[in-house]
This record gives C-alpha cells, sequence and structure tokens, in this order.
C-alpha cells in the first residue's frame, strides 16, 4: 500500500524567495505542497501549512509586519486553532510572531549585519509535530540567513516552549537565552529562524533539516488519515 502524501500548503507572499525550496524539500520528504498566494481568503483541503523564508513586503516597517494583514493568514489562524500543524521559518517566523499566533518579536541582529552560515542547534524538545524524528538533546546543523533574526522573548514564556537554542557560543544574532525556535502553547505552531528546506541532502552539507520537515510531514500524514 502506498503511503499517503498530505497536502501541505506553502504561502507565497510578495518578496518569498523560499517558498519553492520549501515546497521542493517537502515534496522529497513525502508531502504533496500547495502553493498558496497570500491574497487567498481559504486554503483548499490542507494537512499542514508552511510560512517559508524571504522578504515580504520588503521587511517594511518591520519583518512581517505588513504580512500578518495578508488575507490568507486569517486562514492560518484558523487552521492553527483546529490543531492544524503550522511551520514558519525564518520571514515566517517573523510574520506568525507580528500575527499574534507566537510570542515574542524578531529584532535586527545584535549585529545589525546580515548573518548567512551554518549554525548548530540543540534540540529541547522531542515531543512536538516538528521534532518527533529528533532526540532531545540532540545537535542539528542547519544555516540561517537574516538580518532580523534576534528573538526577543517575552519574559513569562514558559521554558516548555521553547523547542531549539543555537549550541553554546554559536548564537548568531543575540536572540535571548540563544533561543532559536519556539511552538505556540497548544505545541502545533512552530517559529524557527534556521532554515532547514537548506538541510535536507548531504551534498549540500547537511540533512538534519530533513528531520524537521519530515517531523511535520508525518504529523500531516496522520492529520489526513484522522479526516479520512
Amino acid at each position: 500500500m502506498t503511503e499517503r502524501r498530505p497536502r501541505i500548503a506553502v504561502l507565497v507572499f510578495p518578496g518569498s524567495n523560499d517558498d519553492r525550496d520549501a515546497a521542493w524539500a517537502l515534496s522529497a520528504l513525502g508531502a504533496e505542497p500547495q502553493l498558496v498566494w497570500h491574497a487567498e481568503r481559504d486554503f483548499p483541503r490542507v494537512d499542514g501549512v508552511a510560512l517559508p523564508g524571504g522578504f515580504s513586503y520588503g521587511d517594511y516597517l518591520r519583518a512581517g509586519a505588513i504580512a500578518r494583514f495578508a488575507p490568507a493568514m486569517e486562514a492560518v489562524a484558523g487552521f492553527a486553532r483546529d490543531g492544524g500543524p503550522v511551520l514558519g521559518i525564518c520571514n515566517g517566523f517573523q510574520i506568525l510572531c507580528e500575527a499574534g499566533l507566537l510570542p515574542g518579536v524578531l529584532r535586527p541582529n545584535a549585529s545589525l549585519s546580515f548573518v548567512c552560515r551554518d549554525v548548530p542547534l540543540v534540540v529541547e524538545r522531542a515531543d512536538t509535530p516538528f521534532t518527533a524524528r529528533c532526540e532531545a538533546g540532540q545537535t542539528l546543523v542547519i544555516p540561517v540567513k537574516h538580518g532580523d533574526g534576534c528573538y526577543q522573548a517575552p519574559p513569562d514564556l514558559p521554558a516548555e516552549q521553547v523547542v531549539l537554542r543555537y549550541a553554546p557560543g554559536e548564537n548568531p544574532n543575540g536572540s535571548d537565552e540563544d533561543i532559536a525556535g519556539i511552538v505556540n502553547a497548544d505545541g502545533n505552531v512552530l517559529g524557527l529562524m534556521p532554515h532547514p528546506e537548506h538541510a535536507v541532502d548531504t551534498l549540500l552539507g547537511s540533512a538534519d533539516g530533513g528531520l524537521i520537515l519530515a517531523s511535520m510531514v508525518d504529523a500531516a500524514r496522520e492529520r489526513s488519515y484522522a479526516r479520512a
């Protein structure tokens, strides 16, 4: 029996530049990606949602501050409320924070310089829909490429919402407590600054990002079977 390929919406904003990369990676890991334009008010029937990296609306005002008002974000919020897995990568993380779907805010890097390099990350939790293929304490090597990746956490952020941290001494942007990725209180929405879609093939240096994306595909597949 052929394993079902869950449908995952990949949002496309003006200025997105990693939407095709995310779609390719998800497809390679067993999903059926669906590119969805930001002006759409509803999704086709999907089992997961990914907000890719890029520079939506040129990062005017603040990164993600305009994209949060896109009509498609209402559908994202509804999908998240229904328990669906939502992944925000880099600019997608910024948009989720601006939209209030994740706590905190992303600010300019402490260096005030654009950073583009591989970084080691430590998995804090392996019990989320996005890290189920990982082990707690595992180190992943995934690239970052951003200028506004300094995560400022709210003072009351519960420790259990931190899923990924930059390894000691490897924080590329000055994020509070080396935080690289967080989930919402329900655990079904993840935002992270590193780009897992650029680390799915050892020919590119690392396949560690595939663990995150494949975990999401697994969760989306389970949702697909549950709704069948």
